[in-house]
């Protein structure tokens, strides 16, 4: 099954919501906001990440950089679009994005 993942980033922590196919919550936790971290939290041998939507910000460069090296497909959505989509909202719209 195809998972999609939505990440809430500040300084500190992460906040991980993954939705399987369906729409259905997978997942949700908070990792330290470090791209081992993170892939730590992703990678797992039950677990097809499709698409991983991460909130553009100061460490969304560092971030991306790291998720990408590891084989995961990430994409960056503005943080002003992000405002008008509340928790698990956001991961939906990565899921039914193109």
């Amino acid at each position: 099954m195809k998972y999609y993942v939505g990440m809430d980033v500040s300084v500190k922590e992460t906040s991980v919501c993954i939705v399987d196919g369906t729409g259905n919550i997978f997942r949700e936790v908070k990792a330290i906001s470090h791209p081992d971290d993170l892939i730590g939290v992703l990678k797992g041998p039950d677990i097809y990440i499709e698409r991983i939507g991460l909130e553009a910000g100061p460490l969304s460069q560092w971030l991306f950089d790291g998720l990408a090296k590891a084989g995961l497909p990430t994409v960056c959505i503005e943080s002003r679009i992000q405002k008008f989509m509340m928790g698990n909202n956001i991961v939906r719209g990565v899921w039914s994005s193109p």
